[in-house]
């Protein structure tokens, strides 16, 4: 019986291992266009950049769905409900962090396209 419930718990930290070992989180795109110097086909890089990194931040969030339920399921029915909430408490911070990673990314993007297009009307 004892090694059975080890044997169980083996396989569960096994399995919580490989699925985290799976999600990486993504880099940010190292260089974003200066819109006020970028020429039109750095701003369109910049735009596939950034566009790239959402997909990348995409998989990880539903990488890390993924983990969590894996940990939840090798905590198994009678986990206590703080470990649960543990659990997810620890997926929602990861979550939340790729987001507002994305969200900050896009919104320095997002100033740079303003400035380029300004300064494309005054020229």
């Amino acid at each position: 019986m004892t090694m059975r419930i080890l044997a169980g718990l083996a396989l569960g930290l096994l399995t919580v291992g490989a699925a985290q070992a799976e999600c990486s989180y993504p880099k940010e795109p190292a260089n974003s266009p200066d819109g006020a110097t970028a020429t039109q086909e750095q701003m369109v890089e910049g735009m596939k950049a950034v566009k790239e990194y959402n997909g990348q931040v995409t998989a990880y969030l539903a990488c890390l769905e993924q983990e969590m339920n894996a940990r939840v399921e090798a905590a198994g029915p009678d986990a206590p409900a703080e470990q649960i909430e543990q659990i997810k408490a620890i997926h929602t911070k990861r979550h939340n962090a790729a987001v507002e990673a994305l969200e900050q990314q896009a919104a320095r993007f997002n100033e740079q396209v303003k400035t380029f297009k300004a300064r494309d009307k005054k020229s």
